[in-house]
């Protein structure tokens, strides 16, 4: 067996790992790299894209790091299977399609100013077209169910609690070339326990022969997460005695959700001021649809409250607007009293949320707050690191708005929590693989993970490393 990693290898975007066993090739995750234009631009045409050797992938949830580069399989000969939970299969039926709308349009500006300089013109990584013919792949399937997804391999997925759908992938191998067998568990994304909406991250106690893993908070702690929610108050209380506009970027998928209920929850507990609040975002408010379709991903806390909540929706309430059209989005724009405006995306690099920094980041009654990790190099990264100055749409801005920063609002584990998911596993992993992360988290991970719970044999693959089992 030899397990190959083309993404998230010392980095944080493009999940994509690929398995040789029995003669045959499993990906598990075909994520997109995101970052710097350029780079990513040429990141997302190496490696695996060309699929027609690939005969089976497993996809752990929908974010678009991991699900985002599956078209282009698709496109490029993979005509296997796609295995993920039917949840997932639904975020992705908008996700993927939002994907390559923002691809085309991407693409078709940089195409003005290449055709002026008469420069040979790009094209889309995929298109809507490609997308709908990769959806036809996907077979959804439910958690803790065991399929034979190829000679002698064995799936299972199990909740990773990060997302809505999201898993671990639990591979059960009978590696006929060794006649060994051989349990292959891939993380994912680790959830964090006690985060509302979905149910806590599932413990594997039984181990694995080999662990690959996440590190993206390999270094780092988060609040509880009752103190987000308390901080969330604060901000907004703060912005609305100052006269100013809450502008929150997130990201449309699960973020957003998250967001949209902790303010259910202060709306309902009159902890927050009666004022408008508007998702801005057509990814988020399709994706919040697909949120009401799957309440068997729900955890207890969302189920009590749906059960005594007046409005019976958990994304819904008197003073929450999602914006229908382009008309809508732009009057928030005029805006002259106080309000919170959820926009996409998460990290500042497209969407929406780039006209309403570009209308209100220099304003001092306005807030800034952002709940996510900012990759390296991205617009949000440079809000966070608070630059006095940035660009938006070619244009210099000054940050005079202020800028707050929760991060108990994260779907993903932090340094202790992944601990505890790892020490959970009674049969410790023969081999450990280190990867989502950047290099400092990455390698903070796999320290602790040698010094306090006495794995061994740790790597931090490579770009396109490969590994003989």
């Amino acid at each position: 067996m030899k397990i190959t990693f083309h993404g998230a290898a010392r980095t944080v975007t493009g999940s994509q790992h690929l398995i040789d066993v029995n003669g045959h090739r499993i990906m598990l995750d075909c994520g997109l790299f995101q970052g710097k234009r350029k780079e990513a631009f040429e990141l997302n045409r190496q490696g695996p894209c060309e699929g027609g050797s690939i005969d089976v992938l497993v996809l752990s949830h929908a974010h678009i790091d991991h699900s985002g580069n599956i078209p282009c399989l698709v496109k490029n000969g993979f005509s296997g299977d796609i295995y993920a939970t039917s949840a997932t299969r639904d975020l992705c039926s908008v996700m993927l399609l939002d994907s390559a709308y923002i691809q085309e349009k991407d693409v078709m500006y940089v195409n003005k100013k290449r055709k002026k300089q008469g420069q040979n013109l790009f094209e889309p990584l995929y298109t809507k077209v490609d997308v709908v013919n990769a959806m036809q792949n996907f077979i959804g399937i439910s958690y803790n169910r065991s399929h034979e997804i190829l000679p002698g391999v064995k799936l299972t997925l199990v909740d990773a609690g990060h997302m809505l759908g999201s898993t671990n992938i639990i591979l059960d191998i009978d590696d006929r070339e060794t006649g060994r067998k051989q349990k292959l568990i891939f993380s994912g994304d680790i959830g964090r326990k006690g985060i509302p909406i979905i149910r806590n991250p599932t413990l594997l106690t039984e181990g694995a022969d080999i662990l690959i893993m996440e590190s993206t908070y390999g270094n780092r702690l988060h609040p509880p997460y009752p103190e987000s929610e308390k901080e969330l108050e604060r901000i907004i209380n703060d912005t609305y005695k100052r006269g100013g506009v809450l502008l929150i970027p997130a990201f449309a998928v699960g973020r957003t959700q998250q967001i949209v209920y902790a303010l259910h929850k202060l709306h309902d507990q009159k902890k927050i001021p009666h004022l408008p609040i508007y998702v801005d975002s057509p990814l988020a408010t399709n994706t919040t649809d697909i949120f009401r379709m799957h309440p068997e991903c729900y955890d207890a806390e969302m189920r009590d409250f749906l059960l005594n909540d007046d409005h019976s929706d958990p994304f819904g309430f008197e003073t929450l607007n999602f914006t229908g059209n382009v008309e809508e989005s732009k009057k928030l724009n005029t805006l002259d009293k106080p309000a919170v405006i959820i926009s996409a995306s998460g990290m500042m690099e497209g969407g929406r949320i780039l006209h309403h920094l570009r209308n209100r980041i220099s304003d001092s009654r306005n807030t800034i707050l952002v709940t996510g990790w900012q990759a390296p190099n991205t617009l949000g990264r440079r809000v966070v690191n608070k630059e006095p100055v940035v660009r938006i749409f070619g244009e210099e801005f000054k940050v005079k708005a202020r800028v707050e920063v929760i991060t108990g609002f994260s779907g993903h584990a932090d340094r202790d929590e992944l601990l505890s998911w790892a020490g959970a596993m009674q049969k410790k992993p023969k081999h450990t693989f280190i990867v989502h992360g950047e290099e400092e988290s990455s390698q903070a991970l796999a320290d602790s993970l040698r010094n306090t719970l006495g794995f061994s044999s740790i790597a931090i693959p490579d770009m396109h490393q490969s590994f003989e089992m």
